[in-house]
Order: structure tokens, then C-alpha cells, then sequence
């Protein structure tokens, strides 16, 4: 690979000086930092890039104790680690799909190029049950994650809400693949269903007390701007026309037939957030905020939908 930011020489020299794991995460960190590769898929810095790389091809936790960090590595561990580094840095390949790894709500999920790196604010609501938005969380028995994707919302809304069954649904049938995998590995088949289905074509007449919807919201001007990294992942769960509303329209014009009387709609629009005032002028949305970061998430219920959507 002559063409590498990462040139033969650096790597000989690396085999060479660099012995421990600390050592590896250090070099690793400051290739990513002088290579301008942008982190946005689980991580927003170097340093935890470096660890969520280094450590799974260790066959390492990333949170290994700190003792294992200043172990030893073998030539043939340096010269994997090496590598996939040059994915990373040359190809701009997301770690998540360098390692089939991603973290969400504290789980670990398989991931690969068939499914977006998971990396949704939904996690936040998911921990607290929706507080203070739902009000009997356990009086919630059937919930809908709409563009399930890998599964990862479905199969922690699951673990939240013990008593519901929860129905995965998307588009893709590669996309379901994945979620199936996800669904069988957290032993969650009694629980979670994954459904192909354009929106609620795969559900008809079914309603749900709570839904859940991450669907593709990224507008044109947006697509175009992407970092490299993005066109990794599957377009057909980043693109969602002109201004990034349109699986959101259908989304808001079906949903109240989906809901029971009290249910909630939850949806994630990201940046596409700016579209939503002049297409739903005066809407009741209640947008959310999140301490751990995020934006673009907003509330609705059936009531709410069926005044607004049927005036």
C-alpha cells in the first residue's frame, strides 16, 4: 500500500519502537488526529477512536482493565493493528465497521455496511423510559420501531420495557438481516419482531401504545457536504429527498391510525429540523434536549395529530 498516509517505513519503525497496548493507542490516536478523519460514529475525539478500534481487534473489552493496557503486543497483533489503521485513515471506513461493533444504550450490537452505525439521541429517552413525556411506562405493551435498521432501538426498547412486545420494522431486507442477528445474539426472539415494511405498509392495522422513529432525514444540500466517512453507510438510510422530509410526511400522516388513544410519537429529523416549521407551520411539536448531546427529536401524540393533520 505505496500510497498510504501510513508508508511502509512509518510502519516498520512502529513494529519496532511500539510495544505495549498503551503504546499502540497513543500512535493510533495522533495518526487520527493528523489525518484529518472525522468522528462521528460512536465517538468525538482521537483518543476513544483509538481505544474502540485497537481494543476489539485485541479481542480486548473497551473497558479492559487498566492493568491489560501496559501488555505487550506480538509482531503479528502490530501488523493487524496497522492495517486496519490504513482503513481508517486511507479508505475513511467507520471503526464500527472495521471491528462489527457498536455500542447503544450500553449494548453491543453487530454492525456492517448493510446498516448505519448506530449513534441515535434516542438512547437517552430509552434509559428513562420516555420520562416524563410517558406516563405509565408499564402499561406499555406494544411498541413499533420504525427504520429499526441493525435493531439496536427495537432491542433496548425491549430490555426497558420488559412487558412489550416490540415490532422492528424497515424497508431493507439487508437491513432486517442484520437486525435479526442483533434480535437472536441479545436472545430477544419472544420479544422483538423485525417486519419488512415501507413505513406502515407491513402493519396494517396494527397500533402501538409508544412509537419510535429514526427514519432517513438527511437533506440534499446536507448529502452533498457529507464527510467520507457517511458514504460508507447504506443512502438509503441517510437521504430522504430535497429537504429530508419525506418518509417524515407519510410518517405524520399515518401515524394516528397507529397509536392507541394516549399513545406518544416519538421522531428524529436531526438537522432537518429547520424544514419542519415551514411545513408544519404551527405544528404542536415539543422538541426535546439532551444532556448527553443531540438534537432534532420531537413528541406528538395521537390527539395531538389527529387535531392538527385533520383540520
Amino acid at each position: 500500500m505505496s500510497d498510504s498516509v501510513i508508508s511502509q517505513a512509518m510502519a516498520e519503525e512502529a513494529y519496532q519502537d511500539l510495544v505495549t497496548i498503551q503504546d499502540w493507542l497513543r500512535w493510533t490516536a495522533s495518526q487520527f488526529a493528523g489525518n484529518g478523519v472525522f468522528f462521528g460514529h460512536g465517538t468525538d475525539n482521537p483518543w476513544d477512536e483509538a481505544v474502540s478500534l485497537v481494543l476489539p481487534l485485541l479481542n480486548l473489552p473497551v473497558d479492559a482493565p487498566k492493568e491489560l493496557i501496559s501488555a505487550r503486543l506480538t509482531h503479528s497483533e502490530k501488523v493487524r493493528l496497522v492495517e486496519y489503521l490504513r482503513l481508517r485513515i486511507d479508505e475513511r471506513i467507520p471503526v464500527a465497521y472495521l471491528t462489527n461493533q457498536a455500542w447503544f444504550a450500553g449494548l453491543p450490537f453487530y454492525v456492517d455496511e448493510r446498516v448505519l452505525v448506530p449513534r441515535s439521541p434516542f438512547a437517552e429517552l430509552i434509559e428513562t423510559q420516555f420520562t416524563p413525556w410517558l406516563k405509565s411506562p408499564e402499561k406499555v405493551t406494544r411498541i413499533l420501531d420504525m427504520c429499526t435498521g441493525s435493531g439496536c432501538i427495537a432491542i433496548a426498547l425491549a430490555k426497558a420495557f420488559e412487558q412489550a412486545q416490540v415490532d422492528a420494522v424497515d424497508i431493507s431486507f439487508d437491513a432486517l438481516a442484520v437486525a435479526e442477528m442483533n434480535i437472536h445474539d441479545h436472545q430477544a426472539q419472544e420479544q422483538v419482531f423485525a417486519i419488512q415494511s415501507d413505513v406502515f405498509s407491513g402493519v396494517p392495522g396494527q397500533q402501538y401504545d409508544l412509537i419510535v422513529a429514526n427514519p432517513p432525514y438527511v437533506d440534499a444540500e446536507d448529502m452533498a457536504d457529507l464527510p467520507e466517512e457517511f458514504h460508507h453507510e447504506p443512502e438509503l438510510g441517510l437521504a430522504s429527498g430535497e429537504d429530508g422530509l419525506d418518509v417524515t410526511r407519510t410518517l405524520l400522516q399515518e401515524a394516528a391510525g397507529h397509536l392507541t388513544d394516549e399513545g406518544l410519537l416519538f421522531v428524529e429529523v436531526g438537522n432537518s429540523m429547520v424544514h419542519m416549521e415551514a411545513l408544519y407551520p404551527g405544528a404542536p411539536f415539543t422538541w426535546l434536549e439532551f444532556e448527553r448531546g443531540g438534537l432534532g427529536v420531537f413528541v406528538i401524540s395521537k390527539k395531538q395529530l389527529l387535531d392538527y393533520f385533520n383540520d
